[in-house]
């Protein structure tokens, strides 16, 4: 079966988490993307840790499926490269530092003046324009300044969330951008300058909060696992751990104390008989469930909670993530290989009826490098791995040769 993407080639100068999500986004369907990474140990996020048997855990996240060449882009022979990489392209993607990618000879106009049909997708941290769009940033940086982190952690103290989700949410709007784009120029022959902001992505997840605060005046607090306008909504102890229980409706309130609790008086309580009483009396509230809840074992009260239809999840931790019987009897989980090893991998969430995601290989440094030269119309290649110019794993050169 033919993949959706089959066919369309992404170019990407790419590191650490943004772009490569997108363009792994586009892997997963199908397409075709030649990685461009330093000579001088790739991707940051290859050495960010070595948790995948000498692998960084982020890389093996989101680089599986692509082909990595390796280049000095100081060096015009390696941009020349590049060029004749992106002029058989149908898509680039980049997230260098505000104006690398003008100096380089990458900027969108240049490259779309040149080749008017490409899509060309530029992530940064602030976007263009505006006092801080030369700023450099990464995730916390921009969670903090999104007030993301404000509204995140304990009443007694913010934290950032436990993902990278300033990274995550302008990754998935680039990928969700790219693929609009090519589905216009399919329409009309035209590509498209794609720019995502990551303050932007990320004030947009901001959602409720962020109106709360705009009609309001007052900024929604930090509840950690609670919620600001819902009540009973939190972790609640068991005898062997916690469950987490969201009451949405003062229906699923009786239903809980009646069917589950056995608590009928509290059905009917002045102080609990609404949402809007609830919250007002949440600490009353929170705490005659918590002493009901502690009662019980967490399967129990979890089947209890299922059968009676009362939204709850059990709060587990990753080593019970990573075994979740839910993903497991689905068979969510494939194998794919590292430079050193195997590795599991989960089955992007895109579920289609008549394929299955490729699920690549996660390339080395350069693994590609020699093969790409070659498709770049390099007549040559031995020289610009001899001069450091390019990097394989296969290749050895005479460091007496390397220019700077």
């Amino acid at each position: 079966m033919t993949l959706p993407l089959e066919g369309y080639t992404v170019v990407a100068i790419e590191q650490a988490v943004a772009a490569p999500l997108a363009t792994r986004n586009l892997v997963d369907l199908g397409a075709r993307v030649i990685k461009i990474e330093r000579v001088d140990g790739g991707d940051l996020a290859r050495g960010y840790d070595h948790a995948v048997e000498g692998t960084g855990a982020h890389f093996v996240w989101l680089n599986r499926g692509k082909e990595s060449l390796a280049l000095d882009l100081k060096d015009p022979a390696a941009r020349a490269v590049v060029r004749a990489l992106v002029a058989q392209a149908d898509v680039f993607v980049q997230n260098l530092a505000p104006g690398a990618a003008e100096r380089l000879g990458f900027g969108a106009a240049e490259l779309r003046a040149e080749q008017p049909s490409l899509v060309t997708a530029s992530i940064s941290g602030f976007g263009s324009g505006g006092p801080m769009s030369d700023r450099k940033s990464y995730d916390m940086l921009i969670q903090a300044e999104a007030g993301l982190v404000s509204i995140t952690g304990s009443p007694d103290a913010p934290a950032k969330t436990g993902i990278p989700t300033a990274d995550i949410a302008s990754g998935m709007y680039c990928a969700q951008s790219v693929l609009a784009a090519l589905l216009r120029r399919a329409r009309t022959g035209v590509g498209a300058r794609i720019d995502i902001s990551m303050l932007d992505a990320t004030v947009e997840w901001l959602g409720h909060a962020m109106y709360t605060q705009l009609y309001t005046g007052t900024p929604p607090p930090r509840m950690g696992l609670s919620h600001t306008s819902i009540a009973p909504y939190d972790a609640f102890p068991t005898a062997d751990g916690s469950m987490l229980i969201g009451v949405q409706n003062d229906r699923g309130w009786r239903t809980l104390v009646t069917d589950v609790l056995r608590r009928p008086e509290l059905a009917d309580d002045p102080r609990f008989l609404t949402n809007v009483a609830r919250v007002a009396h949440r600490a009353e509230c929170d705490a005659v469930v918590a002493a009901c809840t502690e009662q019980w074992t967490t399967a129990d009260l979890d089947a209890a909670l299922a059968d009676a239809g009362i939204p709850a999840a059990q709060v587990k931790r990753m080593d019970q993530v990573v075994e979740h019987p839910q993903i497991t009897e689905r068979d969510r989980w494939r194998t794919i290989r590292t430079e050193f090893t195997t590795a599991r991998a989960v089955l992007p969430p895109s579920t289609f009826g008549d394929f299955e995601a490729p699920m690549g290989d996660v390339p080395a440094l350069g693994q590609h490098t020699l093969e790409l030269l070659r498709e770049a119309g390099v007549e040559d290649p031995d020289s610009l791995l001899d001069r450091g110019v390019a990097h394989t794993p296969h290749h050895t050169h005479d460091t007496e040769d390397i220019t700077c």
